[in-house]
């Protein structure tokens, strides 16, 4: 811990402790980037809660945003349906939910078909 680490794991461990605390690390992490994020036309400012394509603004809700900003901020890797909710919405529900889907759905309609990949039985990524 000294040494810059943020947690550490005794073995033997749970996976589940294994998750819990590797998603603890991620929230911590994900809410302190402020930066802007830029993914080809698409321009992402936390701080202003902004979010241009070509230079005009999109209008977009909370939630779209922040799961615009976590696809984008971790750009090419793959987020689970459970991921997604348990960091844009705070939420761990096991059974299922369309709740991601729709707003990917939207955020495609506002941003263009092409920004966000499904990756077939395991989520989304942000091309």
């Amino acid at each position: 811990l000294e040494s810059g680490a943020d947690d550490y794991v005794v073995k033997p461990f749970g996976i589940m402790e294994l998750q819990a605390r590797v998603k603890a690390v991620l929230r911590r992490t994900y809410r302190e980037d402020k930066q802007v994020i830029v993914c080809g036309n698409i321009r992402i400012d936390p701080a202003a809660r902004e979010v241009t394509q070509d230079g005009v603004k999109v209008d977009l809700t909370y939630k779209e945003f922040e799961l615009l900003r976590l696809l984008a901020g971790h750009r090419g890797v793959v987020f689970s349906r459970d991921d997604i909710l348990q960091t844009v919405w705070d939420y761990d529900y096991t059974g299922e939910t369309r709740t991601v889907d729709m707003h990917v759905k939207t955020l495609r309609q506002k941003l263009g078909d092409d920004i966000i990949s499904t990756v077939r039985g395991v989520g989304y990524k942000m091309n």
